[in-house]
C-alpha cells in the first residue's frame, strides 16, 4: 500500500487547537502559549484563555482581527484600525533563508510585545496586558523555535541550552515523537542557537 504523507494541515489538526507553553514567566507574569493558525483565528478561544497579544512568526500567513465595520479603507477589501488583538509579525520562513538577524529580531519582537507600553491615547485602544500567544502556520517549527529562544535567554538557569528548551516546548506542544526531527526544522534550530550567541553579547552591551 503506497503511504502518503500527511499534509501541514491535517498535521496541525492533531495538535492542541492552543497549547499552554509556560504559566506565569517569572519576569513577566504572563501565560505564554503556541498555536497554528487554527488557534490564531479563533479570537474566542484566545478571549477565554485571557490572550491580549499574538505574535505571529510565518511570512506567509496574515489575520485580520479589525472588527469596526467603519474602519474600512478606501481600496476594495480592505479593513484597517485597531485589531481586537494586538498583533506583531516576525516572518520567518520555514526552512532555511532566514538571516540570523531575523531570528536576533524575533526574540527582540517577542519581549517588545511583552515590555512595550502603550500611550494613554484613543488611538492605541488595546492596552490589556494579558497573555500571549506565539503562532506559525502549523504551530510545529517557527513558533517552537522564536519561544525555545526566548525561554533559553529568559530563563537560563531552568534552560541552560537551547535544546533544552526545545525539549521542553516540544513536551508542552504535544509533538509526537516521531515528528521531533521536523520539530523544529534543523535549521531553524541551528539559526536559534547561533542567535542566542548574539543576543548574548547585545544584552551584554546593553
Amino acid at each position: 500500500m503506497q503511504h502518503l504523507e500527511r499534509t501541514p494541515e491535517q498535521q496541525s489538526r492533531e495538535l492542541p487547537k492552543l497549547s499552554l507553553i509556560y504559566e506565569r514567566h517569572p519576569q513577566y507574569g504572563v501565560d505564554l502559549f503556541i498555536s497554528g493558525k487554527e488557534g490564531a483565528n479563533d479570537l474566542n478561544l484566545l478571549r477565554r484563555h485571557g490572550t491580549t497579544t499574538v505574535v505571529n512568526c510565518a511570512v506567509n500567513l496574515d489575520f485580520n482581527f479589525v472588527e469596526q465595520p467603519q474602519v474600512v479603507s478606501d481600496h476594495e477589501g480592505s479593513v484597517y484600525g485597531p485589531g481586537e488583538i494586538r498583533h506583531y509579525k516576525i516572518g520567518l520562513i520555514d526552512d532555511a533563508g532566514n538571516p540570523e538577524t531575523q531570528m536576533v529580531a524575533g526574540h527582540y519582537i517577542l519581549r517588545a510585545a511583552l515590555e512595550q507600553i502603550l500611550p494613554d491615547k484613543p488611538s492605541y485602544p488595546r492596552r490589556e496586558r494579558g497573555s500571549i500567544l506565539v503562532n506559525c502556520r502549523g504551530g510545529r517549527s517557527r513558533s517552537v523555535a522564536v519561544v525555545a529562544l526566548f525561554l533559553h535567554i529568559t530563563l537560563p538557569d531552568e534552560f541552560p541550552t537551547l535544546d533544552d528548551a526545545v525539549g521542553f516546548v516540544r513536551l508542552k506542544r504535544e509533538l509526537p515523537e516521531n515528528e521531533w526531527y521536523k520539530a523544529p526544522k534543523p535549521v531553524l534550530a541551528d539559526t536559534a542557537r547561533r542567535a542566542a550567541g548574539w543576543i548574548r553579547m547585545i544584552d551584554a552591551a546593553s
